[in-house]
């Protein structure tokens, strides 16, 4: 009877501590475990060979029973060895996910390993970045322009600049709101969704001053790549043909204008300094910065190769 029962079960149990065993060959850290799984199917495979002597023999089958008992009593002592699977995380308290009760020696939840071991939480989400996280990455902590591969950079947004002159003046604006407040600026602000560029220029500059202007000619790009994240990309304007009334000011700005010999760099972001008098000049250029707030940390200013001006209105140029 108790042969017939061993025989019965034992194909099943070995089969289920093979597959088991093998499961746990795809967890790291699980060697305990895998080492326990082989000592169960020992014990079982013991228990169930003598039980087999013995039926083929004149000895009793209480024996038998004695075996068995024997089989159970050893996984007891030896516990640590023989069943190191625990179905909650020995430091919180949590209940583990079966590979975490079949694999991983330590019987910690994910969350309790990654505070235990950060360096290897760093390692693990490292592995799940994508190709296009790694290059966003790369250029957020860029301390240098030329550290960053300006050919893959993708701007998240994109804004104009318009500076409106008139002899030796020029229209700027008091930034109150948004990103740069408090700075002095010209007008100008983001591209709108199938916007063009000299589009949003002659928007921006009518709701923030009141004028309306024309015959813009761009002189510079300006890429700028700041510490939080943010990519923005400016095209710069400049324009001496306007008409309207000056507004004194609306939400965001306060429109003023001021004497091109006296511009105050102080007040102004750090990198206008760098490429405000070559566009004031006529020149053309572009300008690559890295920003942590409102600090410049490295900069580069290209002027480019002398061409004829392009004009446009209302059309991207």
């Amino acid at each position: 009877m108790l042969l017939a029962v061993f025989q019965e079960l034992f194909t099943w149990i070995m089969l289920l501590i093979i597959l088991l065993n093998i499961s746990q060959r795809k967890f790291p850290r699980t060697e305990k475990k895998r080492k326990a799984t082989i000592l169960l199917a020992v014990d079982f495979l013991v228990v169930y060979s003598i039980i087999a002597i013995l039926s083929a023999t004149a000895l009793p089958m209480w024996l038998g029973w004695v075996c068995v008992a024997i089989g159970i009593i050893i996984p007891i002592v030896f516990r640590f060895q023989f069943w190191p699977f625990r179905m909650h995380c020995s430091k919180c308290g949590k209940r583990l996910d079966y590979n975490h009760i079949v694999g991983y020696d330590e019987n910690l939840c994910q969350d309790c390993y990654f505070e235990l071991h950060p360096e290897e939480k760093r390692a693990e989400e490292e592995k799940k970045k994508t190709p296009e996280d790694k290059l966003e990455e790369s250029f957020v902590n860029a301390d240098k322009v030329d550290d960053i591969n300006w050919d893959q950079w993708e701007p998240t947004e994109r804004c104009v600049l318009t500076y409106v002159t008139d002899g030796d003046k020029i229209l700027l604006i008091n930034k109150k709101t948004g990103l740069g407040k408090g700075y002095i600026n010209a007008p100008g602000g983001h591209i709108e969704i199938e916007e063009t560029k000299t589009e949003a220029a002659i928007r921006e500059t009518k709701e923030e001053t009141g004028l309306d202007v024309s015959k813009l000619e761009e002189r510079g790009t300006l890429y700028f790549q700041f510490k939080d994240g943010l990519r923005m990309i400016g095209y710069v304007f400049f324009t001496s043909t306007w008409s309207g009334t000056l507004i004194d000011e609306c939400d965001e700005t306060k429109p003023f204008w001021s004497d091109i010999s006296a511009l105050d760099y102080s007040s102004m972001w750090e990198d206008d300094r760098l490429w405000l008098p070559l566009a004031l000049s006529g020149k053309k250029f572009s300008g690559y910065f890295i920003f942590d707030d409102l600090e410049m940390l490295d900069s580069k200013v290209v002027e480019e190769d002398d061409e004829e001006p392009v004009i446009v209105l209302d059309e991207d140029s």
